[in-house]
């Protein structure tokens, strides 16, 4: 059996189309839709607030503190890809800063989630590049260790492949698998219909949960016939 390479440079992407489309929810919609999975844990967020980004991932897994790999994966990415890096969540030092996340943008890149520390906060928030991180460290990393790009990874506590659909905002990052996405993505339509007709609803004084004196009953805290 031959073994797959450490670099794997061509991957199937979430098309253009899903990725625009995508764009256009939040990341709780799209999580709503998915069954609550794939969401990124809170460690994961953006480096202001008003950050976002949508795209197909473009995966790298490095060893703590070192980002050989992460030069190499923004020599290889192609525009509008998302960099997900694992970096097993190490906050001792950073992986990136201003140097090489302005370079992914020069690239067109959409976006960085790092599960690691980054660092040059100040300066990034003045870079206009979304970036999501695991926090900062002023320290530097090494560029000696051997990683992998695009294979199966772990950000974050989700399980991401290449091409995946990212989409991520102040809420925080939601991977979609590739070949689910244009299903959920009708589903997230009908979903904000829905949340919009329960606002337009509230806006007219109407608060009450239609589902929760249910609820409450078949969670044994309303007996049968009771109400709140």
């Amino acid at each position: 059996m031959s073994q797959l390479p450490e670099i794997i440079r061509d991957i199937p992407r979430v098309s253009a189309e899903v990725v625009q489309k995508a764009a256009t929810f939040q990341a709780a919609i799209l999580a709503d839709v998915a069954g609550r999975r794939g969401t990124m844990h809170s460690r994961i967020a953006p480096v202001q607030q008003n950050m976002q980004l949508a795209g197909p991932a473009f995966t790298v897994e490095v060893r703590p503190g070192d980002n050989l790999m992460i030069h190499a994966a923004i020599a290889l990415a192609q525009p509008g890809d998302i960099l997900v890096i694992d970096g097993k969540g190490d906050q001792t030092a950073a992986l990136m800063g201003t140097l090489m996340l302005s370079a992914c943008k020069k690239l067109r890149l959409g976006g960085v989630i790092v599960d690691a520390a980054i660092r040059d906060k100040l300066e990034l928030l003045d870079l206009d590049f979304p970036v999501f991180s695991a926090g900062f460290n002023p320290a530097g990393p090494t560029k000696y260790v051997p990683g992998r790009i695009n294979h199966p990874i772990s950000a974050g506590g989700a399980t991401v492949n290449p091409g995946d659909l990212i989409v991520g905002d102040a809420d925080g990052v939601v991977v979609i698998e590739r070949e689910k996405a244009p299903a959920m993505l009708a589903l997230a339509d009908k979903k904000v219909a829905d949340e919009a007709a329960r606002l337009a609803a509230i806006a007219r004084g109407d608060t009450a949960s239609k589902w929760l004196p249910a609820a409450l009953r078949a969670a044994g805290v309303l007996k049968e016939g009771e109400t709140l």
